[in-house]
């Protein structure tokens, strides 16, 4: 990453900025991540802790915290109900819905996970590596 990413949400109440390069970037096809983006999956990138500064706006974030689930938060924006950056399950890291991006981030998608939750109606037709539930499950190299 040469330059600085930005990001934000669409009333531009929050930025931020990635101030390091991505390590991991994944499409998410979990029933709650497709809730969350109103879509086939979420493409979050994942980064540092460290490495996203707020620029304005972090008073704007909201957290939903599902009961039953043991680590799973929609952070979103209080005005205009945008996704933003969320703590991630991966010690040290954020994960940065990617969607948010100002520009190219150089880093795409690695993987598809949690494949045998996806929308009966999406048909990947990438090369990348299909999980059926999260990293390392079984079956990766399905296709």
């Amino acid at each position: 990453m040469s330059a600085a990413i930005t990001g934000g949400c669409l009333c531009g109440g929050v930025r931020y900025q990635l101030t390091q390069a991505p390590v991991w970037a994944h499409n998410c096809h979990c029933s709650r991540c497709r809730k969350i983006s109103g879509s086939a999956f979420a493409a979050n990138l994942f980064l540092p802790r460290e490495a996203l500064r707020y620029l304005q706006g972090e008073d704007l974030r909201k957290s939903f915290e599902l009961p039953e689930a043991e680590s799973f938060s929609h952070v979103f924006c209080a005005r205009c109900g945008s996704s933003l950056p969320f703590p991630s399950r991966q010690p040290g890291l954020v994960g940065i819905p990617m969607g948010g991006l100002d520009g190219d981030p150089d880093f795409a998608p690695r993987a598809h996970i949690f494949v045998d939750s996806k929308a009966p109606w999406f048909s990947i037709t990438d090369a990348l590596p299909q999980h059926p539930e999260g990293l390392g499950s079984a079956d990766a190299a399905r296709k």
